[in-house]
């Protein structure tokens, strides 16, 4: 039973994997011909050898959100890529300082950041020192 059971789990995440592959063709090859080859963060140009170090970065991060006019694609090298998804890991945990992040990284701000700090003054009406 653990064989069998496990084949299935596996044919199961290999076609979720090929699934999300075809996926990703399908709105990374339109967010190549809507937009230009240069990275949306850091400026880097891009043309047909090292295109494949550019990536489609989805700024609400639904990968499934993808409308056709692409309002939700930005086009990221994969540096950027790597340091928005790091920037909203570290926001999302309390642990990003965000000091220096510069303009435009809308993704790293943490609207409920001091909502603690609010609930635990609620009673005193002392918001902090």
């Amino acid at each position: 039973m653990n064989s069998s059971g496990g084949g299935r789990l596996d044919q199961v995440v290999a076609n979720s994997h090929r699934e999300r592959e075809d996926r990703e063709k399908g709105y990374r090859a339109k967010a190549l011909k809507m937009y230009p080859w240069v990275c949306g963060r850091c400026g880097r140009t891009f043309d047909h050898k090292n295109v494949r170090e550019l990536t489609v970065h989805h700024r609400d991060h639904n990968h499934d959100h993808n409308p056709p006019d692409g309002s939700n694609w930005e086009l990221l090298c994969v540096y950027c890529h790597d340091n928005e998804h790091q920037r909203l890991t570290e926001a999302m945990s309390g642990h990003g300082g965000g000091q220096g992040d510069g303009p435009g990284l809308g993704a790293t701000h943490n609207p409920f950041a001091a909502l603690g700090d609010l609930l635990k003054g609620q009673g005193g009406g002392n918001r902090g020192d």
